[in-house]
């Protein structure tokens, strides 16, 4: 049996507004095994990003633990959760979210400016995350030059970067036509079997759910199925 790389115990999650406490997530019990690809699906309002959130320490549960490679990171203090996140998850959106001024070199290279790494090895580390994706050779290309593809190739790269623990992935391919989704999807499972990257990611598309080797259902808050490939 592989070890768990994330266990997550009885998590609730609630918010409040104003005077009503929105329950969002319920008791929620899960391991994720080092070296997993999870596909977390369910309608609108399941649940599933506020989980990834979770998971991906952007968020914090009202009760319950979660451990990240053995740390509770549900104990940790906005600072140390920062300082966490950096050097453990990378993150992968449904809108690149690039800057739109940098080039893609520069774009992959922003999560290191918070390490103590030179910049010869900054950048260095960048170009090749971007040969990881296939596009060491629009290293000085802006978003701008670049289609929604390989947008989001320079984006995973970026998340790559610092050789994470972990990447969490919300709609990765929600803005991308079918074609070039699969060619994320396809680059997704590649870093996930030869990398050895687990990965998290949420959709609601069930072809883009066959790419991982497990999905998981949430319905209201609660998890009621979970599927091997």
């Amino acid at each position: 049996m592989t070890e768990a790389l994330v266990q997550i115990h009885n998590v609730v999650k609630h918010y409040t507004r104003g005077k009503q406490r929105v329950e969002v997530l319920h008791g929620i019990t899960l391991d994720i095994p080092k070296g997993d690809f999870v596909a977390l699906m369910g309608p609108s309002g399941s649940g599933k990003t506020t989980l990834l959130n979770l998971i991906g320490g952007l968020d914090q549960p009202t009760a319950g633990e979660i451990l990240v490679d053995g740390k509770r990171i549900d104990k940790l203090s906005s600072a140390e959760l920062a300082r966490w996140r950096a050097g453990h998850v990378g993150f992968v959106f449904q809108f690149y979210n690039l800057l739109p001024v940098l080039t893609a070199e520069r774009n992959v290279e922003l999560p290191l400016l918070l390490t103590r790494m030179s910049s010869a090895e900054r950048i260095k580390r960048a170009n090749v995350a971007l040969e990881i994706v296939g596009l060491k050779d629009r290293a000085r290309h802006k978003p701008k030059q670049l289609s929604g593809g390989q947008q989001q190739r320079v984006a995973i790269a970026r998340a790559l970067v610092s050789d994470p623990t972990l990447l969490v992935c919300d709609e990765p391919t929600g803005d991308l036509d079918r074609k070039t989704a699969d060619e994320i999807l396809t680059l997704l499972q590649r870093l996930n079997r030869e990398y050895q990257k687990t990965i998290v990611m949420v959709t609601h598309d069930p072809k883009a759910a066959e790419y991982a080797k497990r999905t998981v259902h949430l319905d209201k808050g609660t998890l009621v199925a979970d599927a091997a490939h």
